[in-house]
C-alpha cells in the first residue's frame, strides 16, 4: 500500500530533491517532473503528471522492487533514492555489497537474512560510498555534479532524522 508511513516519508524526501517540471537539454532523461523522466516513461504525459501519479509510479517501480519494506527506514530511504536516480538493479547490488552478500541484483533469502543481521549505519555508509563513487564517474557530473553532491551530502542525515521522527530508527 503506497500510503504507508515509511513510503510516504521516503517519497516526501525524494520530492524535496526532485522538484517540479524541467526540460533541460543537458539532462539525458529529457523532460522530467517529480523526477519521472520521459526517457524512462516515454508514453507518459510528463508535463501534466500529477503528484499522485508520480507517487504510484515510485511505489510500484522503485520501492517495491527494492523491497524497501524489509529495511529499517533510514536505509530504505537511501536505497529508494538511489533506485530512482541510478536504477533499481544498481541500487539492489549496492545494498547487497553493503550487507555482505553476493551482488546478484535479486532480493532473495540471503539478502533478506543479511538485512536482518546488518548494522544499519555501516550499511548506509558503504552503500552511499558506492553511489558517490559511481555518480562522480558519470559523464554528466560536470553539468549536474554540484546539485548531486549537495543531495548526496544531505541524504544520510535526512534519512536518519526522518527515521528518528517516526520512531523507526
Amino acid at each position: 500500500m503506497s500510503d504507508s508511513v515509511p513510503f510516504a516519508t521516503a517519497f516526501e524526501l525524494l520530492l524535496g530533491h526532485e522538484g517540479g517540471y524541467v526540460d533541460n537539454p543537458s539532462d539525458p532523461g529529457g523532460e522530467t517532473k517529480y523526477g519521472i523522466s520521459k526517457r524512462s516513461y516515454p508514453d507518459l504525459d510528463i508535463r501534466n503528471l500529477t503528484e499522485g501519479q508520480a507517487r504510484g509510479i515510485y511505489y510500484r517501480d522503485y520501492w517495491l522492487p527494492c523491497r524497501c519494506d524489509l529495511m529499517p527506514l533510514a536505509l530504505a530511504i537511501v536505497v529508494f533514492d538511489a533506485a530512482v536516480n541510478n536504477g533499481v538493479g544498481r541500487a539492489v547490488r549496492w545494498l547487497q555489497t553493503a550487507v555482505g552478500v553476493t551482488a546478484d541484483g535479486i532480493i532473495g533469502d540471503a539478502t533478506k537474512a543479511a538485512l536482518g543481521r546488518a548494522e544499519q549505519a555501516a550499511a548506509i555508509q558503504l552503500f552511499h560510498a558506492q553511489r558517490i563513487h559511481y555518480m562522480a564517474g558519470l559523464q554528466s557530473w560536470g553539468t549536474f555534479g554540484l546539485g548531486w553532491s549537495r543531495r548526496l551530502a544531505l541524504l544520510p542525515y535526512q534519512a536518519a532524522m526522518a527515521a528518528a521522527s517516526v520512531g523507526a530508527a
